[in-house]
């Protein structure tokens, strides 16, 4: 199944991974960006799970926070976020690939949090390992969305088939469905929902999920409401508000914290990117933002 929205200079299509792979793999997506080799076009991606990206012989940049913006490596491992990622981006073809919690646990290595905010050379760095091999076997010289999406797909088919599960695999699934109910509103809850202690859970939060129970409930939060506004952006901020924000200040303290800017700026700013991904992917997958998708 696939999905695309198309922009002046940019296409962005979603394909759903194969079921075996649904609880590890939120999405396949492809960003094509068009025009003369001078163009350029910017946006800031909303904090999201970890994700692999590749592209041939792209002339990219890009940097999480407050970070200078850098060309980063042919295939990037980037770990979870809860800053801002801006990036620059000329006319080019790239992959990207969701990785859930689930799928960091049994797909990656080490730690979510030891690669949380920042993201590196997946083809030199262990924990990305079994992505490294898809630039190398996922693009054809005539390009076919299609058939790209399902070598991708083959690929780590065989690499789940050969990797055992997580021993916290039946909790992390817990502990991501938890985190997706909007009831959940506080660590105590959340604990008292998966039947773990405030230490127990936190471990698993820095594990599989790359930070901690607070602050993955407070960037919840943030995406339900940034989510309404990248789907509408008519709406005005205090109709997207989420049900735990006390008022409208309460919001602008979390929209400063994780995207480095106040709402108003980020509506200012053209987001010719996110605009068409978020449309794509709530047609494919029925979430407009990664970190809402539900396996």
């Amino acid at each position: 199944m696939s999905s695309q929205h198309v922009g002046d200079a940019v296409t962005v299509r979603f394909f759903l991974p194969s079921p075996a792979l649904a609880p590890y793999i939120s999405t396949y997506y492809l960003t094509e960006v068009r025009g003369p080799a001078d163009t350029t076009v910017q946006d800031w991606l909303h904090p999201e799970w970890a994700n692999v990206r590749f592209a041939r012989n792209p002339r990219w940049q890009a940097a999480i926070g407050s970070d200078a913006l850098r060309e980063p490596p042919t295939v990037i491992g980037t770990g979870p976020t809860c800053q801002a990622a801006h990036f620059l981006i000329g006319p080019a073809r790239i992959w990207g690939i969701g990785v859930l919690p689930l799928g960091w646990a049994r797909l990656c290595s080490g730690d979510a949090a030891l690669h949380a905010d920042r993201f590196t050379d997946a083809r030199a760095e262990p924990a990305y390992a079994a992505f490294a091999p898809l630039l190398d076997t996922a693009f054809t010289d005539e390009p076919d969305p299609a058939a790209e999406a399902a070598r991708i797909d083959a690929h780590l088919l065989a690499e789940l088939a050969r990797r055992p599960p997580s021993e916290d695999e039946a909790r992390i699934r817990a502990a991501h469905a938890a985190l997706l109910d909007h009831e959940v509103g506080s660590v105590g809850e959340l604990a008292e929902r998966l039947s773990l202690s405030p230490r127990s859970l936190e471990r698993l939060s820095l594990k599989a999920f790359g930070f901690s129970p607070k602050l993955l409930l407070r960037r919840q939060r943030f995406l339900r409401s940034l989510a309404q506004f990248m789907l509408d952006p008519s709406l005005t901020w205090i109709r997207t508000l989420d049900w735990q924000y006390v008022d409208q200040a309460h919001f602008v303290r979390d929209f400063k914290r994780f995207m480095g800017m106040s709402p108003s700026t980020y509506a200012q700013l053209d987001h010719p990117v996110l605009r068409a991904a978020a449309r794509a992917r709530a047609a494919a997958a029925g979430a407009a933002v990664q970190a809402l998708h539900r396996p």
